[in-house]
C-alpha cells in the first residue's frame, strides 16, 4: 500500500502550492492531482454543493487507488472533510486558515484573513476563530473575484492588484501585523502582496503545515512509501492546462479530464 499515490484535489490550480510544499517533504511519494477549475471557485457555492463535488472529487481518486487524500481547499475543508471522513475509510489530511500562530504571535494585536465566502462563512472557520482570537481584532475580507483571475491565468495582472489594493486597505488602516491565506489559490499571490503591505506584516499561509501533517499521518499508518524510485506525479484537470503547466513551472504534462 505504501507505492499507491498520495491523493489531492482542489477547486482549481491553487491547491498545486500545497502539491509543492508534499513534494519537497516527502520527494517519495507518488502523488494525483485533481484541479476542479470547471467548477471555480468553490467559495460562492452552497455547503451542499460544497459537499457533492467533495464527493465527486474523493471517489475519483480512490477510483485510482489513492492510499490518503488531501483536501487541498479551504472551503471543501471547512464544508466537507468531517463528512468525508466518515464516509471514506482513507485518511483526510485538511486545510485551516493559520489564525492560531497569527494570533497567538501578533504584537499589534490585529490580524488580517483574506479567504472565500464559503470558508469564512463555515461553523469550522469560526469555531476555531473564536478559540484563539482572545483580544486579538480579526478582519475578515471575502477574496471575491480573485480566484477566478488565477484560473485564467491572470495572477499578477492589473486587475489582480487593483483587487488586493482594495481589499487589503482596511487590515492596513487597522495596523494588522500578520496576513493569514486562507485559499490555497493566493500564495501565488504573493509578489503583489509583498508589494502592497507594509514591510511589517508578515503573511502565513498553510501548506508546510499540510505537508508536514501528510507525513505524520503516513507514518502513523505505516503507509508511507520508502522506495528509492523516483516519484510519480499526475495532475489532472477539467479547465485550462497550460494554466496549471505556468504554475508547475512546465515540469510536469498535465491532462485534460473531463469529470
Amino acid at each position: 500500500m505504501s507505492k499507491q499515490p498520495i491523493g489531492i484535489f482542489d477547486s482549481g490550480v491553487g491547491g498545486t502550492s500545497v502539491f509543492k510544499e508534499i513534494e519537497a517533504l516527502l520527494p517519495n511519494e507518488n502523488t494525483i492531482y485533481l484541479a476542479d477549475s470547471a467548477n471555480a471557485p468553490y467559495g460562492d457555492k452552497s455547503a451542499e454543493d460544497i459537499l457533492k463535488l467533495s464527493i465527486k472529487n474523493t471517489e475519483l481518486l480512490l477510483s485510482k487507488n489513492c492510499k490518503l487524500i488531501v483536501v487541498a481547499c479551504n472551503t471543501a475543508t471547512t464544508n466537507a472533510i468531517t463528512t468525508l471522513r466518515a464516509s471514506y475509510n482513507v485518511p483526510f489530511i485538511g486545510i485551516e486558515p493559520a489564525i492560531k500562530p497569527a494570533s497567538l504571535n501578533s504584537k499589534t494585536k490585529a490580524v488580517g484573513i483574506l479567504a472565500t465566502k464559503g470558508t469564512l462563512s463555515s461553523e469550522l472557520f469560526h469555531n476555531t476563530t473564536n478559540l484563539y482570537k482572545n483580544d486579538v481584532q480579526v478582519i475578515e475580507q471575502i477574496g471575491e473575484g480573485i480566484v477566478p483571475l488565477i484560473e485564467a491565468g491572470k495572477t499578477l495582472s492589473r486587475d489582480m492588484r487593483a483587487l488586493l489594493t482594495t481589499y487589503l486597505k482596511p487590515m492596513i488602516d487597522a495596523n494588522i501585523d500578520y496576513l493569514v491565506l486562507g485559499c490555497t489559490h493566493y500564495p501565488y499571490l504573493l509578489p503583489l502582496l509583498l508589494d502592497i503591505l507594509p514591510n511589517h506584516v508578515k503573511i502565513i499561509d498553510s501548506g508546510e503545515a499540510v505537508a508536514r501533517q501528510t507525513k505524520t499521518i503516513l507514518e502513523t499508518q505505516h503507509i508511507i512509501n520508502t522506495q528509492p524510485k523516483p516519484a510519480s506525479h499526475k495532475f489532472y484537470t477539467n479547465g485550462n492546462t497550460e494554466v496549471m503547466h505556468f504554475l508547475l513551472n512546465n515540469k510536469y504534462a498535465v491532462e485534460y479530464l473531463r469529470f
